[in-house]
Order: structure tokens, then sequence, then C-alpha cells
């Protein structure tokens, strides 16, 4: 366990943010490499992936639950120096996203071929992105487990076991997946399965490298067999902590719906360069993404010791960084939006819409950058509602107008990446007004409880 409650708080941020920050760049160099591979196989084979790789938001989604539950309540007992109740926290965490996983792949198989069929704007695409499902949904259950596991470390400060593993997975991923795709040494080339069944068999390994730190009985946290029996009080702070936070990404998930929806009319070349400029940004805002990863058991720890100063000075601190990294991207995407999309595709329909995506969503990179820091400080005070509530606006504000703007005449997709810009601004303006009252009732510790106690647990054995 790394202790965060003393110490630099920029040099605690720079730090773990640096660890996720490697394992992110290797996580964005594989969906980018996958891409493009995949994008040697045409326009369709593209948009199939594009439109399976939604589902991944539902896996965030779920996982992010999961995650964030065990996070903000392993920082919490780590930073209150109760090592039995960190230990009940991640074994109970662990339990309930096995059971997550099983029943995640059962629907995900059921609704397979409806889901494809719904949004592909070709029969070629559908049956792409079905057999792309067929391996990619299993190895998305898998990451349950792994998330939850790599999540308890997180909360109490350790963050090179998952970044050793997840790059190591990346790895073997960006290796397996030409070979599987195009029949490199095997002569058996599977197309989009390949790129599928490479993920599988990565994260398959990843899932039971990870589980080993945790055998060794000087680890901070390990298996205990004793508490795997299921604690429903538990498990209903995990998830008051971590359902609000989960369902922010359905939210995405629901956006993207409503996006391939609506472009439908336009083609696969349209759904392509969509696909492949949201995979760019996801990219992009890899430094965010390791930020916010850092902030939460940061502030976490901080929490459970009940050192406001540091909570905020932690916001502070995260909100200029990440405002600084985002700029940049920004003008990335301002200065070179066409050649980013000719990497992956040169279909000259599919780089005209990446190239008018990437150049209007970037103007709202700073506000999600700020977003994404104010969600991960909800996080490690226990309470993600008012992060639910601020995206639940925003998509309000997307999905209604969006689906009235593609019935007028000349509809056309820009008029959707600029209502999500505006959206987007007005989701950081309310966000940062709730952040502000969460401070005010939540860092007033006084003689007030450890935020979401949990049980007393058996002492360790």
């Amino acid at each position: 366990m790394q202790d965060l409650t003393t110490g630099s708080i920029s040099r605690h941020l720079l730090k773990t943010a640096s660890f996720m920050l490697v394992t992110m760049v290797f996580q964005t160099l594989y969906i980018l490499v996958d891409l493009y591979w995949v994008g040697r196989l045409g326009r369709e084979a593209v948009a199939a992936v594009g439109i399976s790789g939604n589902l991944m938001f539902i896996v965030l989604a779920v996982s992010q639950m999961l995650g964030v539950g065990a996070t903000t309540l392993v920082s919490h007992a780590a930073g209150h120096g109760d090592r039995n109740r960190a230990l009940r926290i991640f074994n109970q965490s662990l339990v309930l996203s096995a059971g997550v996983a099983v029943v995640f792949v059962a629907l995900a198989m059921a609704v397979r071929l409806p889901y494809v069929n719904g949004l592909s704007a070709d029969a070629q695409t559908a049956g792409l992105a079905a057999d792309y499902l067929l391996w990619f949904i299993p190895a998305m259950g898998l990451q349950f487990p792994m998330v939850v596991m790599a999540a308890a470390l997180r909360g109490t400060g350790n963050f090179k076991p998952g970044m050793i593993v997840q790059t190591a997975t990346v790895v073997m991923n960006i290796v397996l997946a030409p070979i599987l795709i195009f029949g490199w040494l095997t002569g058996v080339p599977l197309g989009v399965g390949g790129a599928a069944i490479a993920t599988l068999i990565a994260i398959a390994i990843g899932t039971v490298w990870l589980a080993f730190y945790f055998f060794p009985v000087e680890s901070y946290l390990r298996f205990k067999r004793h508490d795997w029996a299921p604690d429903l009080p538990l498990w209903r702070k995990l998830l008051g902590i971590g359902l609000p936070a989960g369902a922010e990404f359905a939210l995405m998930a629901v956006y993207l719906v409503i996006v391939y929806a609506v472009s439908r009319p336009f083609g696969a070349a349209a759904q392509a360069g969509f696909g492949v400029g949201q995979r760019i940004i996801q990219a992009l805002f890899m430094p965010a993404v390791a930020l916010g990863f850092a902030v939460a058991p940061l502030a976490g720890q901080n929490v459970g010791a009940r050192k406001a100063d540091r909570v905020h000075a932690t916001f502070r601190t995260a909100v200029t960084l990440v405002a600084g990294v985002m700029t940049v991207m920004a003008l990335l995407c301002h200065i070179a939006p066409a050649a980013m999309i000719r990497v992956f595709s040169t279909d000259p329909e599919v780089v005209a819409v990446g190239d008018e995506y990437l150049r209007i969503a970037s103007w709202n990179f700073i506000a999600s950058g700020v977003i994404f820091v104010c969600g991960s400080m909800f996080q490690a005070m226990g309470n993600t509602m008012p992060s639910l509530i601020a995206s639940l606006v925003r998509l309000l504000l997307v999905a209604i107008p969006a689906f009235m703007l593609a019935t007028l005449p000349g509809f056309q997709l820009w008029w959707i990446w600029y209502l999500t810009v505006v959206s987007i601004a007005i989701q950081m303006g309310l966000v940062l007004l709730l952040l502000r009252s969460e401070f005010r009732k939540r860092l007033n510790f006084g003689t007030a409880p450890l935020p979401h106690p949990v049980p007393e647990a058996m002492p360790a054995r």
C-alpha cells in the first residue's frame, strides 16, 4: 500500500497518473493498431467494428460501476488504516463482478443478432459485426473481474500491477490481431472475427496473471474464501457508489446509438467516419483518463483520513493539468484531422466525415476533461449521483433535438456535432456547481463518521 495522505499533491498525481498513462498508451495503441488492420478490410469492416464497439460502453458502464465502488471504499478504508475492512471490500467486489460477468455474457449473446441488424447500414456490415461480437462478448465478460482487481489495488495506491498486466495484454493483442485477421503464419484468415479472438486470448491471460498478485500472504489485499459468501448490505454500498458512475458510461452508449441511428441514411461511409473519429478521440483523451484514475484514490484516501485541504488541493491541481493537456489535443484536431483519419481509412467519404467530426468535437475537449476530473472527485467522496444527473441533462439536450433535426429537410450530421459541443459546455457548468455543493456537505468532517462505513470484518488470516 502507498500512503497518499501525506506529501506533495502534484507529485502524487503525476506519479500515479504516469503509471496509468503507460497503460492507456498501450491500450490506445492497441485500439488504433486494431482499427488500422481492420481498415484494410474495407469500410463495411470498419463500420462493423464501430457498431460492435458500442457495446464496449456498456462494459465500461458496468465495470465502472464495480470498479468505482471498489476503489472508493478500499481507499477510504486504507486512508482510515483499516486493512480488515479493505480485504472484505475487495473480496466482495470480486464475487459481485464474477456474477455480473456471467449475466452480461448471457444477455449480450441473446441480443447479438437483433442489435447488429438494427444499427447496421447494410447486410454485409451486420454480418461482419455479428462475427466480431461472437468472440468479443466473452472477452468483454472477462473484463469485469480484471477491472475490479486493478481498481482495488488503485484504492491502496498501488498502480504497478495493473499497469504491467494490462500493458502486456495489449502487446499480446497487437501481435495476435494481424496474424489472426489475415492468416499470417496460420494460412487461415479470420477477418474481423480474428481481431476479436486476439482480444479474448489476451484478456484471458491477463485476468489469470493479475490474480496471482493476490495470492502471497504478505499482500495488502489477497483472496479470502470466507469473505466470498455474498454480503448484500456491502453490495448495496458498492453499487450505491458505483451505479451512478456506471450509468454515465451507459448514457455514452445511448448517445452512440443515437448517432448511429440518425446516420444510417448516410450509409456505411458516414458510420465508419464517425467510428474512426471516436477511436481517435479515445486516444487523445488518454491523459485525461489517466489523471482521473489518479485523482479518485488520491482524493479518496484523504477523504478517509479527513483531510479536506488536501482534497481541495487535489481538485485544483488536477483541473489545471487536464485543461493544459486537453488544449494541446484540441489544437491537434484543428491542425491535422484529415491526416489522422487517413491513417485508418483512405476512403474519401470516410475521411470527409471524420475530418468534420474531429474539428467540431475538439471544441469540447477542455470541458470534457474538467467534467472527467469532477467525476473522479465525486467518486472519491462516495457520491456519484451528481455526476450522473449532469450527464443525464447532457444526453437529453442531445437526444431529443437530434431526432427532431433528423426529420428536417437538408439534415446534416454536423448539426449533431455542434449540438454535442453546446450540451457538454452546459454539463460542465452544472457539474462544477454540483461539486461545489458536494464539497460543502462532505468535507466538513467535524466528528462525522467515515463515509459509507462497512460492517466490521473478521480479522485477516
